[in-house]
């Protein structure tokens, strides 16, 4: 039968909430869910470099076959963006440096994915979760279950046509987020695609 493991990633300045999955054929079971609490911190790029340091020790503890993460949503606080989207970054380069398989998911796309409801909140997805995966108590802080819900989300989306964006290691990414400038240097586009 086949098994594998899928990391799941809500990144994170703050606090970078994580949780792990084993699927075995078609059933998932519950592995680990934790967070990596960045609030002691004041430097943004030591809280980016710790990022990146456990997204890497999580990767050579669990060896997942596929990282599912949150993708970062559009508020209104653009330097809040920024470093959302830094701590999204450092997280994947952790797993392209591994080459493992990347997934972004949408927050809606993960709250429908687990409640129904693309606008669930944060206490709804964590006791779907609790109620599907038997788990005996929640964390006092949501952030783990939503690492956790990304990887279910990636596990009920396993097969479909669209799960969003996925990369397979940095050729991929650099192929699928370049274009040629007209002086013949490649330029990486990071904001999404419409």
């Amino acid at each position: 039968m086949q098994e594998r493991i899928i990391l799941g990633i809500d990144p994170g300045t703050t606090i970078m909430g994580f949780g792990l999955i084993k699927v075995v054929g078609k059933k998932m079971h519950f592995l680990q869910m934790n967070e990596l609490d960045l609030k002691k911190y004041d430097d943004h790029y030591i809280k980016l470099k710790l990022i990146f340091e456990r997204t890497i020790e999580l990767i050579d503890t669990h060896n997942p076959d596929e990282i599912a993460i949150e993708a970062p949503f559009f508020g209104k606080n653009v330097q809040s963006m920024l470093k959302l989207g830094r701590a999204q970054g450092v997280a994947m380069a952790a797993g392209l440096s591994r080459e493992i398989p990347i997934t972004e998911y949408l927050p809606k796309k993960i709250k429908m994915a687990i409640t129904g409801n693309g606008n669930a909140s944060k206490e709804q997805v964590a006791k779907m979760l609790q109620s599907n995966l038997g788990l005996k108590t929640l964390p006092k802080n949501l952030d783990a279950t939503d690492g956790l819900a990304a990887a279910v989300c990636h596990f009920y989306n396993s097969g479909r046509i669209d799960v969003g964006k996925s990369y397979s290691g940095w050729a991929a990414f650099v192929k699928q987020n370049s274009t040629e400038s007209p002086k013949g240097t490649t330029v990486i586009n990071l904001r999404s695609k419409k």
